[in-house]
């Protein structure tokens, strides 16, 4: 007599891409975080990545760390993507992928195909694969990475990983021979359409990119990510502070300066995302302002060589920065420029208009005279 099998009741759910690659970053974000800072700690006191552990110092040491924790970046996003798809049976082959990414060259793109690949298959295999009852318990720790790990590793290895390595490599020496003025272009580019959005759906696409590069050793598009995000609010700080002592000119409401106030020491730690309730009083010309200011801080930075080997932290991770003068330079040419354009483009607003809280209007009395407590 033959042992039941059991049959599938469910169709494959529906996980689509961007959900995993956000949650993979948020896996992620730590281990770069915590890398780049032993780099640039280890760099800054003169250190250097080194090979074997004869003659090794602390700054070499912490330099040498980071430089593992970076190498693990695309096992990292490939893990991460599959686990996000598929759950545990996709977390050991997403990580096997990532690593057949480091050595075919393919990096961090490599990375995230592989995971996708591999969590994608692990779910298709999770929700169609039959086995006996037996075997089920199985499933999740052999059967399925098994099988994903044979599977997705030949796709990456004799299809998939060729061309993305050949894309990788061309992007980072098309980066690598950009001149002057190229690299002036190129980071007016990535620093317009780096936060129009302010840290939303759109941001996630450059700053994804930035990261990429990074993991593959060209740190400059993501100094351009920092600055680009301490910049708007930075910006309509300056605004409000021209507007009122400089230009005499009120652009701002009561509510949006308060909201200002939140703002700015949000921006230090590089959070965009307080600039959106000012923005949203006056979109148009708000995301105007902010987003050539970010061009210009974007275009100065990329253009005189300041990078960053760490992906967030703000104005405290400013001084590990390469370049950290040009790094101010471009941060203060960015929130200028945006606050010069805020201040001329916006309307002159009365006096009436400003008062959106209404402050000035008196309490009125309330007659306590008719109660009775008896």
């Amino acid at each position: 007599m033959t042992e039941e099998i059991e049959r599938p009741k469910k169709k494959m759910k529906k996980v689509g891409i961007k959900a995993p690659i956000l949650t993979a970053i948020s896996y992620l974000l730590p281990l770069v975080v915590a890398s780049g800072l032993l780099i640039a700690i280890g760099n800054l006191t003169g250190g250097q990545n080194v090979t074997t552990l004869e003659g090794i110092t602390i700054p070499s040491a912490l330099t040498t760390i980071g430089v593992f924790g970076m190498g693990l970046l695309p096992s990292f996003i490939a893990g991460y993507i599959a686990y996000a798809i598929a759950d545990r049976p996709g977390l050991a082959p997403g990580f096997l992928m990532g690593q057949v990414a480091s050595f075919l060259g393919a990096g961090f793109l490599g990375g995230m195909i592989g995971g996708i690949i591999a969590g994608y298959i692990a779910l298709w295999l999770e929700t169609y694969l039959t086995v006996p009852k037996w075997a089920q318990a199985l499933m999740p720790m052999m059967i399925i990475p098994t099988l994903t790990t044979i599977a997705a590793g030949l796709i990456m290895v004799f299809i998939l990983g060729g061309p993305i390595a050949a894309i990788t490599a061309g992007l980072t020496a098309f980066i690598k021979r950009l001149d002057y003025s190229q690299k002036f272009v190129t980071g007016f580019i990535l620093g317009f359409i780096q936060h129009l959005d302010y840290g939303g759906a759109i941001s996630k696409v450059p700053n994804l990119i930035c990261d990429g590069m990074m993991a593959d050793g060209i740190y400059g598009p993501e100094a351009v990510k920092v600055l680009g995000s301490m910049a708007p609010p930075f910006g309509v700080t300056l605004a409000l502070v021209l507007s009122k002592y400089v230009f005499k000119k009120p652009v701002f409401k009561l509510s949006e300066i308060e909201n200002i106030k939140v703002a700015f020491p949000m921006g230090v730690c590089m959070i965009t995302e307080g600039v959106i309730p000012i923005a949203m009083n006056d979109l148009v010309r708000t995301v105007i302002s902010t987003a050539l200011g970010d061009a210009v801080c974007g275009a100065i930075a990329f253009s005189m060589g300041v990078e960053s080997m760490v992906p967030s932290g703000g104005m405290f991770v400013v001084p590990m920065m390469r370049n950290p003068g040009w790094a101010l330079v471009a941060l203060l040419a960015g929130a200028l420029v945006t606050a010069l354009l805020l201040v001329l483009l916006k309307r002159p607003l009365k006096p009436e208009e400003v008062d959106d809280l209404n402050t000035e209007e008196e309490e009125e009395e309330v007659d306590l005279s008719g109660l009775s407590f008896s």
